[in-house]
């Protein structure tokens, strides 16, 4: 029988000490529950198979898009559709929760990127 326990985001932010980093804090149905300290600019990429969805829980980031740009503040959130270009920017450090698909690379399209984190660390 497998243990059911609640997931405390405080107590597994407070473990990451590094940015652009996604850890896995869940799981569902082939889908992750991924969370990650922002702060700077990441990438321009996109999914070409995933949407993503991300959650501001504190802080602030800047969801780049090639002809808008989104502010999000805590307890805001945004769906990124498959294959739309966007690049966070985190001008000060945000604690961000990502709900995607398993599958999903956080680089997108940039393979080699020296970001790019393919075997993600479960909290």
């Amino acid at each position: 029988m497998q243990t059911i326990e609640k997931i405390n985001l405080a107590e597994k932010f407070g473990l990451i000490n590094d940015y652009w980093n996604p850890r896995i804090a869940g799981e569902l149905n082939g889908q992750q529950v991924k969370i990650a300290k922002f702060k700077g600019e990441f990438e321009w990429h996109h999914h070409e198979h995933e949407d993503e969805f991300f959650l501001v829980i504190s802080g602030q980031f800047e969801m780049h898009l090639r002809d808008k740009m989104v502010v999000l503040n805590p307890g805001e959130c945004i769906v990124i559709p498959r294959g739309v270009e966007h690049k966070p920017v985190a001008p000060v450090e945000a604690e961000v929760l990502m709900f995607e698909p398993a599958s999903t690379v956080n680089t997108g399209n940039l393979e080699n990127s020296e970001r790019t984190r393919t075997n993600l660390e479960k909290l």
